[in-house]
């Protein structure tokens, strides 16, 4: 199928054969006729597979052919979750209608409004914003809503993990009811499906690939160490593998900064992207990325979703995402548009719970490594499927006592203290029963372990039986000797149970 196949306009398929596009992807294939024909939708896609371009070019179609914009009015309305985001958004608008008569603007927070309000006085066909920003403007009577009819909204389950359920409600009740709606996405929780079902009418649901599946493309690897290792770890990857371009993703805006210095301190050309930088220089750090003057670019999850980097050929996350969703989208900015990349996990045992919820989440268990001299101290416990043996290799497994000797005959009971009364000595060092704690990692988990000198054993004691154990006192003792005695007529070895125990003693 090809992309005149599905009905563009000439100025579009200008601008695809300037791009180089061949042929549509699956998602373009299936949503394209269904924008064009008016329906609403809901898509989703993995990241890096079309799905801009699902919606921008039959939109850009339909604007064409239909007329032109008023003053401060908005013919169609992209909301995005990040400035970064709807900054990409933009750009592939004007990329794809680059030979047709069509106004495009974004708005985003972090960067003078008047500039977005100059904008829109003529009135704009295509609007690429973030929800705050775009009620600052509605609120300022920068722009109207009467003339849209469309809403977008790209990586809506993005917008709610970051709070923008209230600022979304305000919007829609800005807008007029009778529009189109399109729902496009990499991932689709219950809150997102709930959504849809209150905005959409009669949707067309596209499912181009299975939801929150990482890209084929993408080879994933996860190396364990220890967390206070990671920085240090991270710098010996980039050099002894010759890594020249990495994205980093980092948990906190401190830990970016931290390991930016940690990096620039050793001579590493390293920048950094995370909400308390100003909107400029995230742009620029980007830019700089791109252009190969930066060999690492460290971020937040502020970059998981909206950077486009052509080529990209390695993602590292120094720390896993709180949510397991966003792992997708971390290591869906290497291996587009059929590419191949590379996703490396460093992971510490404090994560294992997110590596869990990662890996059910993607429906594999991804393979592990661990590079010499960083080996973790704390070992992370395996997340996949347990073995029948929980011991380590090398190990002999510690045999369990039985409970009932007598249930197998012949069988060697693994302790009975009538099989050959022992007495022990009352003081001296104590012999450990457990083995030690294999190095580099948590004890596994181990059979039931021989009972310790305080521990009443399990098996009956047979009739005139004296049992004296190390660190009783020798009332106990005696007082032991005198039941066990009682059993026998009151004497043990034809001496009163009281002398016994004395001698004993």
């Amino acid at each position: 199928m090809s992309f005149r196949s599905l009905k563009l306009i000439d100025p579009l398929l200008r601008a695809l054969d300037d791009l180089g596009y061949d042929e549509p992807t699956p998602v373009q294939k299936q949503a394209i006729p269904a924008v064009l024909a008016g329906r609403d939708l809901m898509a989703a896609a993995q990241t890096g597979t079309g799905k801009t371009a699902g919606f921008a070019l039959p939109l850009l179609n339909r604007l064409t052919l239909e007329g032109a914009v008023g003053p401060l009015g908005v013919r169609c309305l992209v909301l995005a979750p990040t400035r970064e985001l709807a900054e990409q958004v933009f750009n592939s608008f004007r990329k794809y209608g680059a030979h047709v008569p069509l106004r495009f603007g974004v708005a985003y927070g972090g960067v003078p409004i008047e500039p977005q309000i100059g904008k829109l006085k003529k009135g704009l066909d295509v609007l690429v914003a973030t929800p705050g920003r775009l009620l600052d403007l509605q609120r300022q009577g920068a722009l109207t809503f009467a003339q849209l009819q469309t809403l977008v909204l790209d990586e809506a389950d993005r917008m709610l993990d970051l709070g923008f359920a209230a600022d979304l409600d305000a919007v829609f009740a800005a807008l007029p009811p009778e529009r189109q709606t399109l729902l496009f996405s990499a991932t689709f929780p219950d809150t997102i499906r709930a959504l849809a079902g209150r905005l959409l009418r009669d949707p067309l649901s596209v499912q181009a690939s299975p939801a929150n599946a990482a890209a084929r493309t993408v080879r994933q690897l996860v190396i364990t160490t220890d967390k206070k290792s990671k920085p240090e770890l991270f710098l010996h990857l980039l050099r002894e593998r010759g890594w020249s371009q990495v994205l980093v993703f980092a948990k906190t805006r401190k830990g970016v900064d931290q390991l930016v210095g940690l990096l620039q301190q050793q001579g590493v050309r390293a920048d950094a992207i995370h909400g308390d930088k100003p909107q400029p220089a995230r742009l620029r750090a980007l830019a700089r990325f791109k252009a190969h003057d930066v060999d690492v670019l460290v971020a937040t999850d502020v970059a998981a979703r909206g950077l486009d980097i052509a080529g990209l050929p390695l993602v590292v996350n120094h720390d896993l995402p709180t949510v397991a969703e966003d792992y997708v989208h971390r290591i869906g900015r290497t291996g587009r548009a059929g590419a191949t990349g590379e996703a490396i996990s460093l992971v510490g045992a404090d994560e294992v719970d997110l590596l869990k919820a990662i890996e059910t989440l993607i429906k594999q268990v991804l393979p592990r490594e661990e590079v010499p001299g960083f080996e973790a101290d704390h070992r992370v416990p395996s997340t996949g499927t347990p073995p029948k043996s929980a011991q380590p290799a090398g190990r002999k497994p510690v045999a369990k006592p039985s409970a009932n000797p007598a249930a197998k005959p012949g069988a060697k009971p693994a302790a009975n203290p009538a099989a050959k009364p022992a007495v022990k000595p009352a003081a001296g060092p104590r012999t450990p029963t457990r083995s030690p704690r294999p190095a580099g990692g948590f004890a596994p988990a181990t059979p039931a372990q021989p009972v310790s000198p305080r521990t009443k054993p399990a098996t009956r004691i047979p009739q005139g039986a004296v049992v004296v154990a190390a660190g009783r006192g020798a009332k106990a003792v005696a007082k032991a000797a005198a039941k066990s005695a009682a059993k026998t007529g009151g004497r043990s070895g034809g001496k009163p149970a009281s002398a016994t125990a004395k001698k004993r003693t």
